[in-house]
């Protein structure tokens, strides 16, 4: 039996260099978000904001959803950063800042309600820092 519970690739909107994985009835507080682990990622109760090199635009996600830990993803990543997550909806959505998603990518949480580990793969976000763009560049 296969571990991947689903996957699906498109572009997310991105508005003031980010972008956010979150579930709709985690607590959103107005703390300040934990930026300790590193610049690609910041933490909330409730959600994670997914840091990107362009002002605004779009970046290309692909999303993998697994029910056990998965071996490092091929390719050649610039950064890859792992961060722990609850979801206590079982849904954890990737979402843009302000606008609706053109494409609802599939929800992260493959086992219903619970902790998860959220790992994420990045490359191209010193292409084009701080710019609008309508081009690609990350990914």
């Amino acid at each position: 039996m296969s571990d991947h519970a689903h996957t699906d690739s498109g572009r997310v909107r991105v508005d003031y260099h980010h972008f956010l994985v979150h579930d709709p009835e985690g607590s959103v507080t107005e703390e300040e978000l934990d930026v300790s682990h590193n610049g690609l990622i910041a933490l909330s109760d409730g959600q994670a904001e997914i840091h990107t090199g362009i002002h605004s635009g779009y970046v290309q996600v692909t999303v993998v959803a697994h029910r056990d830990a998965p071996e490092t993803a091929p390719g050649q990543w610039e950064e890859i950063v792992e961060v722990s997550l609850h979801s206590p909806s079982g849904e954890l959505l990737i979402g843009a800042l302000e606008d609706e998603m053109e494409q609802e990518l599939p929800p992260l949480a493959a086992c219903g309600p619970g902790d998860y580990r959220l790992r994420v793969h990045a490359r191209g976000r010193d292409t084009a820092v701080d710019l609008t763009t309508k081009k690609i560049t990350e990914q």
